[in-house]
């Protein structure tokens, strides 16, 4: 590569960044759009080549969307109102709960720990939260009218609302062409080494969207049911939260462990409940190793937990939400570029010397 073709390849990445960086505002319901249809080609194609019923792209596409639009309706239907009476039973006990920590976990501290936490200021956090728990009710519904005060979020929560399926239809119905238009743009000389790279980046990424969400919305289930039948009052809650963080090995776990476990023990402390959290979250882990993750997701994902962890915190920071959404995406080419520049390393004189 001369000179001057690679100024010219700096100045259109350059160019790219800016670009994203400005446009960053407006972009949310396009990346949205952009990450759904490509979750979703993969079984568009399915039906498209399916020989028993000879269907056209377009009725394929139109099959996909609409199950994928009623799950998600469904899921918010259902979802919402449970987790606003939990969000709601949660708040009013907040204060009870505040007085077992200092009852209970704050003697342990300094007794057994030798470490002085009052600098928690428990009776100052119970009186803020007591002045507040009895707004509680409808927890959902005021954050949402309190955040459409502002006239500049209404029209972006809608905008993202409307545009975000109507995108996400196109991009799925014109994803093979999109496909082809950039492959035909690509430098000839180069275009069997990018293409090789977006092919190991597709499988990289595909393995962990698909795959890992998948596992994510099974955990919630497995956690959810599990804390609910050993009698957890919050196990929609605690279920949720840990199967949405079980993206990052063991973290999921923790978390999970931990809130359950401290939610457990104020509500009976019976340590046998405790033991029982404990079997609900290990028997989870047992599907999720020897079931959930070979099934779905593959022996490798390709991707750090470090830096799945990393890459959303810096893609928060640099672009705020839509930053989350390409950080995973944006990682997994950063990942292949770096396994096939390591490669060419080893491979020079360089390294040779």
């Amino acid at each position: 590569m001369t000179q001057d073709y690679r100024w010219f390849w700096l100045s259109i990445g350059l160019v790219t960044f800016v670009l994203l960086y400005l446009l960053s505002p407006i972009l949310t319901p396009f990346i949205m759009g952009a990450l759904l249809a490509y979750l979703g080609d993969p079984l568009v194609d399915k039906l498209e080549r399916f020989k028993f019923l000879k269907i056209s792209r377009a009725i394929a596409v139109v099959f996909v969307f609409t199950s994928l639009l009623l799950f998600l309706i469904i899921i918010f239907a259902l979802l919402v109102p449970l987790l606003e009476t939990q969000l709601k039973v949660l708040f009013e006990k907040l204060p009870n709960f505040i007085d077992w920590l200092g009852s209970q976990v704050q003697p342990f501290f300094i007794r057994d720990l030798n470490m002085d936490i009052s600098v928690l200021e428990i009776d100052r956090l119970k009186v803020m939260l007591g002045s507040h728990w009895d707004k509680a009710g409808g927890i959902i519904r005021s954050l949402i009218i309190a955040a459409t005060h502002s006239g500049q979020f209404l029209l972006a929560w809608i905008a993202n609302i409307t545009l975000t399926p109507v995108i996400t239809f196109y991009m799925l119905r014109d994803w093979d062409i999109f496909i082809a238009y950039v492959h035909d743009l690509l430098p000839r000389n180069y275009e069997p080494k990018i293409s090789q790279l977006t092919k190991e980046s597709d499988q990289v990424l595909g393995e962990f969207l698909r795959g890992q969400m998948l596992v994510m919305l099974c955990l919630s289930i497995i956690y959810t049911i599990g804390l609910w039948l050993v009698g957890v009052e919050f196990a929609l809650l605690i279920g949720m939260l840990a199967g949405l963080l079980s993206f990052v090995p063991y973290l999921g776990l923790i978390i999970g462990v931990g809130v359950a476990g401290l939610a457990v023990m104020f509500q009976t402390g019976d340590p046998v409940d405790l033991i029982l959290v404990f079997l609900v979250f290990g028997i989870a882990q047992v599907i999720e190793s020897i079931i959930l993750t070979p099934l779905l997701v593959g022996d490798k994902i390709g991707l750090h937990p470090v830096t799945v962890i990393f890459s959303v915190l810096a893609g928060g920071q640099l672009f705020g939400f839509m930053g989350v959404l390409l950080a995973l995406p944006v990682a997994a080419i950063i990942a292949v570029i770096m396994r096939h520049l390591h490669q060419s390393y080893k491979e020079s004189q360089i390294y040779r010397v």
